[in-house]
């Protein structure tokens, strides 16, 4: 028996990653199909944002709606887990969409920079965001891109800010954040194991960094993150053709390492998550 991996499909870029991929889904219905093929490709997790008709990203609760009720209606069982990234909108309009009770939502515990602005994360929001996903029983995933984001969410689980256990994604190669590094990457997951053994964790590498960050989390037991979000490519000449073709990617990697995609079930048991309705 091989041992279960999550494997989250991030489905949607930015701005410039639409422009130089015309494979990235901007519209609901894009959305939904793209979804959809990445979960018959072996994806158990979607990571939504949604987007104006520009491409530029929004926290439009309709939207939200309208996205999460395709992915459960195509994709039975699928986790369903909304950004509530600062590329959202400002302050509390970055939590409009949590009330309609998506399994999960992104947490950052920190501020950090990226490639052109502050990603502003300041204590009184954090602790704001983490309340209402409390109050409408939506589980953190706690992204990390740096170490203090770590011990932050640690002491949140602790005091009881966060229901545990925690669910924490490690995210290397933002510019002007963490790089790819092996020891750092090591030096999180130990960190991790140490501080909140019974946690849960996946691995994020952005651009031509996600392949490397597959091997390095599987290598350690850990989960899997791709989707045209993070990377656009294949490899240097190769456009991804899609979001299920990443998954794929991902998905055959698994067998090298003694593991197998995990499904919906199992992936909601790994991060103690309710039965799919």
């Amino acid at each position: 028996m091989t041992t279960p991996c999550i494997i989250t499909v991030a489905i949607t870029g930015s701005v410039p990653t639409q422009r130089d991929n015309p494979a990235v889904p901007v519209t609901v219905s894009e959305q939904v199909e793209s979804t959809h093929a990445a979960f018959e490709a072996g994806a158990s997790l979607a990571h939504l944002h949604v987007r104006n008709d520009d491409g530029s990203t929004t926290s439009d609760p309709d939207k939200f709606a309208r996205l999460i009720a395709g992915i459960r209606a195509h994709c039975p069982g699928m986790i369903v887990q909304v950004s509530t990234g600062g590329r959202s909108g400002t302050g509390e309009e970055r939590g409009r969409m949590v009330p309609l009770k998506p399994d999960m939502a992104s947490l950052s515990t920190g501020s950090c920079n990226f490639p052109t602005r502050i990603y502003e994360n300041a204590p009184q929001f954090i602790d704001w965001l983490a309340g209402l996903m409390k109050e409408h029983a939506v589980k953190p995933e706690i992204e990390v891109f740096d170490l203090s984001m770590l011990f932050k969410a640690v002491e949140m689980a602790g005091d009881g800010r966060i229901v545990g256990p925690l669910h924490v994604q490690f995210v290397m190669g933002v510019k002007n954040a963490v790089p790819v590094d092996r020891p750092t990457f090591d030096f999180y997951v130990e960190t991790l194991r140490r501080l909140a053994p019974d946690a849960t964790w996946t691995g994020a590498g952005i651009g031509r960094h996600q392949l490397t960050l597959h091997h390095w989390a599987l290598e350690h037991g850990g989960h899997l993150r791709t989707g045209l979000e993070d990377n656009i490519r294949l490899d240097k000449d190769t456009l991804a053709p899609s979001n299920a073709a990443l998954v794929k990617r991902a998905a055959d990697l698994c067998a090298k390492y003694g593991r197998h995609p995990a499904t919906p079930a199992e992936a909601r048991a790994l991060l103690g998550l309710p039965a799919a309705a």
